[in-house]
């Protein structure tokens, strides 16, 4: 089949309604508006979030992602700044004032967020009102751990709208047996964004029940309660069109270890983001949670030919493709261009900022 050309809807802004009269339709759509709906993610966020909580080790991160920002074109990884675990005892209200220092120097094109401490800790309002109240404007997004049901959420939604940053999302993390038994109502909630899987408190969670070896590498994807927490996440993710992150790999000088992770987290238990806790663990997540070249290419044929057909169904290669398919090829160049993976002109043209 000859490669079809892309429409004018191409060239219009990602994500931006451009009105014209296409063979009796009132307007032609993004492909995002065509395609993603109540069945799909409503949200596309980097597929890598790495984590650092010390300040030496958090300038560096902010740092690394400048520069791969140049690299790219593109912000391929979030840096969350760590309030929870990078505060020393006594010293979180210090610490949380520096992460607002920190956060404050980095690039327009950045994505910056910072987990802050557990609602039921006691400086989680000091963290919420110090760090959403003057970030409001500047980070992605909060990250709230611990969480065990959606009051959290909404004691954390509350806490957002006292310091003024009420279109901030939430993204969770899950640590406990009674919290995966309630996350299809956590994911529910209009205010979260992704959900976290954490291993380590999880399995601790478990009083010794299950054997240290759940939380290696290896022992993560094996043991059955800690699988059934991971697959339940990523359920009730996909349920509610948000982002399952799937959890860390400790390992952090083995890079065989978070290429078979990040991969079998991907392409086994439908995970689509990742959290980092070493600056080396950035680029195997990339390369595990991006499609091929040979994806990349057979879905901006099948994108440009449905695009070209007003979004009828099509025959490529002899198969039928509509809606239902062709949604699954746009996430495939929506994830590609997340990865910083060179795009066809053809489907490239898809993601330009402004029209020329």
């Amino acid at each position: 089949m000859k490669a079809a050309q892309p429409s004018q809807v191409a060239k219009a802004l990602a994500g931006e309604r451009r009105p014209r009269a296409v063979k009796g339709v009132g307007a032609v759509l993004h492909p995002r508006e065509v395609l993603l709906g109540a069945q799909a993610a409503s949200c596309g966020l980097p597929v890598c979030d790495h984590y650092s909580g010390v300040e030496a080790r958090m300038r560096k991160s902010l740092q690394l992602q400048a520069e791969m920002i140049e690299e790219f074109g593109a912000c391929v990884f979030d840096v969350t700044l760590d309030c929870e675990d990078g505060a020393p005892m006594g010293g979180e209200a210090d610490h949380a004032a520096m992460v607002v220092a920190l956060a404050t120097l980095a690039s327009g094109k950045a994505r910056v967020a910072v987990r802050v401490h557990a609602v039921g800790h006691p400086a989680f309002e000091s963290d919420m009102a110090v760090i959403a109240g003057n970030l409001a404007d500047t980070i992605s997004h909060i990250m709230l751990p611990k969480v065990e049901s959606v009051d959290d959420v909404i004691k954390a939604e509350r806490a957002l709208r006292a310091a003024s940053a009420d279109h901030l999302p939430l993204h969770v993390l899950i640590e406990s047996p009674a919290a995966v038994h309630r996350v299809f109502q956590i994911a529910a909630h209009p205010r979260v964004q992704s959900i976290s899987f954490g291993l380590m408190d999880f399995v601790s969670a478990h009083g010794g029940a299950i054997p240290a070896e759940g939380m290696s590498s290896q022992g993560q994807f094996s043991h059955p309660l800690v699988v059934r927490a991971k697959l339940e996440i990523a359920s009730a993710c996909h349920a509610y069109g948000k982002v399952p992150s799937h959890c860390v790999v400790t390992e952090f000088n083995d890079l065989g270890a978070i290429e078979i992770a990040a991969r079998r987290a991907a392409r086994e238990l439908g995970y689509t983001r990742m959290w980092s806790i070493h600056p080396n663990q950035i680029r195997p997540i990339l390369a595990a949670f991006s499609p091929s070249e040979s994806e990349i290419e057979k879905a901006t044929k099948i994108i440009a030919a449905a695009d070209r057909s007003n979004w009828a169904p099509i025959s490529f290669e002899g198969k039928l493709h509509d809606r239902a398919s062709y949604r699954y090829f746009w996430q495939v160049l929506e994830r590609a261009h997340q990865t910083g993976r060179a795009l066809p002109p053809e489907a490239k043209i898809y993601f330009q900022t402004a029209l020329h």
